[in-house]
């Protein structure tokens, strides 16, 4: 497998990754817990570059919160599928939930463990955990 593809929940956005994702990381910054509805977001960080929108780039909105990096979601369905500053970061967070086809990358740590909500239990599985970013 050379790509692995992605799209949102009604299908108006599809798009392909250049390059397979060696990693996953948790993230459980507030903006990310806001914008999920959960807990946290399922991450795979790949350069922004390896992004190709396939079809429905004019769905695509992106949203710059106070602090955090952007992110960027859906307009029909509202299906969040990048953050990290996408497109304009060297880097850009791709939500694993996104992704269509699948890979072998499993997560490697939990990011902004600062932010756990109380209601909020970490797992006991042994990943890295950060008080922000790992980067």
């Amino acid at each position: 497998m050379d790509a692995v593809r992605g799209s949102c929940l009604c299908g108006g956005v599809k798009f392909e990754l250049a390059e397979i994702p060696a990693t996953l990381r948790y993230c459980h910054c507030a903006s990310c817990k806001k914008l999920s509805g959960g807990a946290a977001t399922v991450n795979a960080r790949v350069p922004s570059g390896a992004i190709r929108i396939l079809e429905g780039e004019d769905l695509l909105q992106t949203f710059q919160p106070a602090e955090g990096s952007a992110k960027t979601f859906c307009l029909a369905c509202g299906s969040n599928l990048f953050g990290g500053g996408w497109p304009d970061s060297e880097t850009a967070s791709v939500r694993a939930s996104s992704l269509d086809d699948a890979f072998d990358a499993r997560p490697s740590a939990h990011i902004f463990v600062r932010s756990v909500a109380a209601w909020e239990t970490l797992p006991d599985d042994g990943l890295d955990r950060f008080e922000t970013t790992s980067r």
